[in-house]
């Protein structure tokens, strides 16, 4: 038996994949260029924040990384990202790991699901209610995204509301239903 390519793994793999250094791609397989609608070129020694809506985004979910890696390095959470072919903004599920827990942006690897086929992003949230939204998705409570993305509970609140508003869900739980359906 011969030894496994794991450049060609890397490659077909189902799921778009990076490697990445101090929050640059340093390599991407042919299905992230295929779901972000970019070339190799556009990606490879580009920062990750390409891929963000805005600059905030970028920075929010990295120090969210960093407070929210576990001991082995692993870290998965459900975000807008943005397309840069047209600019399009879709729900993706990141997971991935750092190389080393202790410095959780030095190295990694990153895998990237496209999740607008089951959840569209509606076009008149902002950034805080995309980031919160994809919190509610994962089941945290107000004081767990308070903590989380270093607001109080209270502002949570407010902006669960608003989301509630948007929807027309009278509860939470409705909420996420809708959020999840889009």
């Amino acid at each position: 038996m011969s030894d496994p390519d794991y450049r060609v793994a890397f490659d077909l793999a189902p799921i778009g994949l990076v490697i990445s250094r101090n929050r640059l791609m340093v390599d991407c397989n042919q299905q992230l260029l295929d779901m972000f609608g970019a070339s190799r070129e556009q990606l490879v020694g580009q920062s990750f924040e390409v891929l963000y809506p805005t600059h905030a985004e970028f920075e929010r979910t990295g120090a969210r990384i960093v407070a929210s890696l576990n001991a082995r390095g692993w870290y998965a959470d459900e975000r807008v990202m943005k397309r840069q072919r047209g600019g399009e903004l879709f729900w993706c599920h990141v997971s991935g790991r750092a190389l080393n827990p202790k410095q959780p942006h030095a190295a990694g690897i990153w895998s990237f699901e496209d999740l607008s086929a089951r959840r569209q992003v509606k076009a008149d949230l902002t950034p805080r209610e995309r980031e919160i939204a994809a919190l509610l998705i994962e089941g945290l409570t107000s004081k767990q995204i308070g903590k989380r993305l270093a607001i109080s509970p209270r502002t949570v609140d407010v902006y669960r509301a608003r989301l509630m508003k948007k929807y027309a869900a009278a509860t939470t739980p409705l909420l996420v239903q809708k959020l999840l359906r889009g």
